[in-house]
């Protein structure tokens, strides 16, 4: 049958495997590090892929296909699923291929004693972005959370021994990413022993996205967590 499908320019595609966790069908995964779509019956062609695409490699076409089966869909669901539930206590493999998302811990810089040094960075885990650390990342377990927005850092200059320093960190702009971050971040709390959740937003109001998705999430996981809200001006105050 003739219809509306997924088609994807691998000369475009940088591997970034953002489409595939956008795909909740199954019908994109990631091989030899290029997004591919694996099955036609998969892809209902409604394009919910597509804003997850930062290079734009995605759009829809119509061509012959098979039917969108979505009793086949729901089958495949259930099984991942039922995949993650078994991956619980671990950490779930990537769809993406990109080295750069790869899950890893390390121990801080130690702070040089002279004062003339450069500021040493805090950062204890990586990846940051929400959308591509994995949920059950073995550095969230017992961890105090950090969900900042993407321009606190550039706009309070101590960010890092401020509120980096001993938390893990997960930042995103809620009006740049065409995601709602709420299903990820319910993902983490709800897996992890978290001790407490800080949330850093700008005083703006788009960042007012990121402050409820978290609070949502909070709410959703069922746990009953220390929290709190800071607001950072954009002159690079912090607000009570």
């Amino acid at each position: 049958m003739i219809r509306n499908i997924v088609k994807i320019d691998e000369e475009k595609c940088t591997g970034c495997g953002l489409c595939a966790e956008a795909c909740h069908e199954g019908a994109i995964a990631m091989v030899d590090g290029k997004a591919k779509l694996i099955r036609d019956d998969y892809c209902d062609g409604l394009g919910h892929c597509l804003p997850a695409c930062p290079v734009d490699a995605i759009r829809i076409e119509q061509r012959e296909a098979d039917a969108y089966d979505e009793e086949a869909v729901k089958a495949r669901q259930a099984e991942k699923a039922s995949k993650k539930e078994k991956e619980a206590q671990g950490m779930p493999p990537l769809s993406c291929g990109c080295p750069g998302t790869r899950a890893k811990s390390f121990t801080p810089h130690a702070a040089s004693i002279d004062s003339s040094a450069p500021a040493q960075s805090q950062l204890s885990q990586w990846p940051v972005q929400i959308q591509l650390v994995a949920p059950q990342a073995p550095y969230f377990d017992g961890a105090n959370l950090l969900v900042a927005a993407d321009c606190t850092a550039y706009a309070y200059g101590d960010f890092h021994n401020r509120f980096i320093k001993n938390r893990i960190t997960v930042i995103g702009c809620p009006k740049l990413d065409p995601v709602d971050y709420t299903e990820k971040l319910t993902a983490i709390l709800r897996h992890n022993d978290i001790k407490s959740l800080t949330i850093v937003r700008m005083e703006v109001p788009c960042c007012g996205g990121l402050e409820h998705a978290a609070k949502t999430a909070l709410q959703q996981s069922g746990k009953f967590i220390p929290w709190q809200v800071v607001t950072i001006s954009t002159d690079g105050r912090i607000l009570e």
